[in-house]
Parts: structure tokens; C-alpha cells; sequence
């Protein structure tokens, strides 16, 4: 990259990009839209957790699947994973990219039995994370959970939902969920209390990571584990108890490069 290329902000700057772009208006084009269909608090992180499963590829078309896939819950998804048939996915061929209704179906069948044995995800989550107030181990804790619980002979299909974090992947969707989760604001939703704001990791994809290395705030090459971690701490120089609001002003500043000023 050249150096005329590149930009180089400020926290002011990043401030008011954060300002302009952490707004209502954001959530209907997002996956973020999905918990916030809900007011019970099992409804929320499940919707969620949901919704960043299946946030990758086009938007326009996993949003369509995520609608899809919502429709079959009749507005109750937490009773729908407790109780719900979930051979309707079969019958309706529900399926999105690499997986198929036999992943989708086996993910649903281990949400259901974490909700008709424990409080659901916020306890699973919980617990990964005070085992040593630690993200990576609770996203290993989390993974191993839900690959423990799997039949044998899954494929690439249902391992994709939730990549391996042994693997030292950016682990994009998860820090997405998390953020929606722990963040409080007028997008993300704050009904977890027991990590704080200050531990939450960007969520890292392609062009948010083109974008930090241009703005210089990211130097590593691989859009990886090592690569979030170097540019939240370097967010963390301009917010160090809130650093992933600057998820906004790099994406703002993406559409601003794109589209001019809006």
C-alpha cells in the first residue's frame, strides 16, 4: 500500500464517526435486527446466536435465510428450541451455503437440549468465561460444547457455523454475538453483565480489516486471532473500557470512502 493511500485518524475523528454511525437506522440492514425482534431475554441471546451463525457471505441472502429460518419459530424461538419439530427444516429443505438441514437440524437439537438442562447460552457462556476470565477459553468451552454434543461424522456444514477457535481464526461472528450481547447502546443490546466491555474483541472481517490497515491501526497481514487482538488493543489506545464501539467508525468510514460523506 502507498503511503498517500493510507489515512490516519484520530480519536475525534473515530468519535464522531461512532456518533454517526451507531444509530438506530443501522440495525434493520443488520443480523443485529433479529434479537431485537424480542424482549425475553432467552429470545434475545438465542435470536442472536442464531442470527451470527448463519452472518457471513452475501448479506441480502443470509438475511433472507435468517427471515426464513425466524418463520419457523412463530415468534417464540425459545420455545421452538425447547419443544419445537424440527424435521419442518427437513421437509422445507432449509439450507444455507455449505450447510445443509441435517446441520442446521443438529445445531438446533443441541441448543435444545442446553435450554432443557441448564439457563441456555448465558450460562454456557458464563461459564467458559470465569473459568479464567479469559475469551479465548471461553470461546474453546463454547465450541467444544456444542462439537462435544454432535453426532459422529458431522460435515463441513455444521462446523462452519461456528469455526474452531483451536484454529486461531478471527472468530468474527462469535465477537459480532458477544458484542451485541455485553455492549450496551441504541444497536447492540446489553443483556449480559458478567463480561465487561473492555474484554470484547473486534469483530474482524475483510473489510473492516482492509480498512484498519489503510487507517493505520492494523499492521499484521493475516486476517486472523493474532490480527484482532492487535487492532483491539490498538482501539483501546482511544477507548480502553469500550474499545469495540469502533466497529461503527470504521465501518462508517468504509461507506464514507465509498459513497462520500452522508
Amino acid at each position: 500500500m502507498k503511503v498517500e493511500d493510507r489515512l490516519i485518524v484520530d480519536k475525534a475523528e473515530l468519535d464522531n464517526l461512532v456518533e454517526r454511525y451507531e444509530t438506530k437506522d443501522f440495525i434493520k440492514d443488520d443480523p443485529v435486527q433479529f434479537p431485537h425482534l424480542f424482549k425475553d431475554r432467552k429470545d434475545i441471546e438465542l435470536a442472536g446466536f442464531i442470527a451470527s451463525l448463519f452472518a457471513y457471505g452475501s448479506r441480502k441472502q443470509f438475511i433472507a435465510k435468517l427471515h426464513e429460518l425466524f418463520s419457523y419459530t412463530e415468534g417464540e424461538p425459545t420455545n421452538f428450541v425447547k419443544n419445537g419439530d424440527f424435521a419442518i427444516l427437513q421437509k422445507e429443505n432449509f439450507n444455507y451455503r455449505f450447510s445443509k438441514p441435517n446441520d442446521v437440524i443438529e445445531w438446533l437439537t443441541i441448543l435444545s437440549k442446553l435450554y432443557n438442562t441448564s439457563d441456555g447460552l448465558s450460562e454456557l457462556f458464563r461459564y467458559g468465561y470465569e473459568k479464567d476470565s479469559s475469551l479465548d477459553v471461553m470461546y474453546r468451552v463454547v465450541s467444544d460444547y456444542f462439537y462435544s454434543n454432535a453426532k459422529e461424522r458431522m460435515g463441513q456444514g455444521f462446523y462452519h457455523l461456528l469455526p474452531d477457535p483451536h484454529k486461531g481464526g478471527a472468530m468474527k461472528r462469535m465477537n459480532m454475538f458477544l458484542r451485541w450481547m455485553v455492549r450496551k447502546s441504541e444497536v447492540d443490546l446489553g443483556i449480559w453483565s458478567f463480561i465487561p466491555k473492555s474484554d470484547l474483541r473486534i469483530p474482524l472481517d475483510v473489510h473492516v480489516a482492509r480498512l484498519s490497515r489503510k487507517m493505520l491501526l492494523l499492521e499484521r497481514k493475516s486476517n486472523d486471532m493474532k490480527a484482532v487482538i492487535e487492532l483491539t488493543n490498538n482501539l483501546k489506545r482511544f477507548d480502553p473500557e469500550d474499545p469495540v464501539k469502533y466497529d461503527f467508525a470504521i465501518f462508517g468510514k468504509g461507506i464514507e470512502d465509498t459513497y462520500g460523506k452522508v
